[in-house]
């Protein structure tokens, strides 16, 4: 089995908690309750068949989105395996946030997977892989929480590149 601390990072509103919690619960809860500090939770699967169905445990946490580039301060990303960094399709300020998380994480924890994505296509007719704001070579995943488009594959891909790192 795999056990992996997942950061969930982003500006605040842009729907980590909603993408967390459709993953672990199934479910999209429209009473928006902001994170204080950082909520943690569970989240196991298997992996396909290529990578031998491997049983996978996210222990995800659900960072404040006040933290910003702050995050990197705390103590709370120590010992972190990967990192989802979530920004909001209906505001594009939120993807440069999105794109210095990143690059942040990347320099802190090289090696380790990151995965950028854009929350909320439902509110942006559109956005899709290929077209999400600022990337046009399909690095950014696009999500709904609301819907559930794209979260499952978004959380088998980072279980995926955390496999084939152990694998190393």
């Amino acid at each position: 089995m795999i056990t992996a601390k997942i950061m969930m990072l982003g500006d605040i509103g842009v729907g980590k908690s909603s993408v967390a919690r459709r993953m672990v619960f199934g479910r999209f809860e429209a009473d928006y309750k902001t994170t204080i500090g950082v909520d943690i939770m569970t989240y196991e699967f298997a992996l396909s068949p290529e990578c031998d169905n491997c049983p996978v445990k996210l222990i995800i946490w659900d960072t404040d989105g006040e933290f910003g580039q702050r995050i990197f301060d705390t103590a709370y990303i120590g010992g972190a395996s990967g990192a989802i960094v979530v920004s909001d399709a209906t505001r594009p300020t939120t993807v440069t946030k999105m794109n210095g998380l990143v690059t942040s994480f990347s320099e802190r924890f090289p090696g380790r997977p990151v995965r950028a994505i854009v929350n909320k296509i439902d509110l942006a007719p559109g956005i899709d892989d290929a077209t999400a704001p600022g990337f046009s070579d399909g690095s950014v995943l696009a999500t709904s929480a609301k819907t559930g488009v794209g979260v499952a594959e978004l959380f088998q891909s980072l279980g995926i590149d955390l496999w084939r790192r152990a694998q190393r």
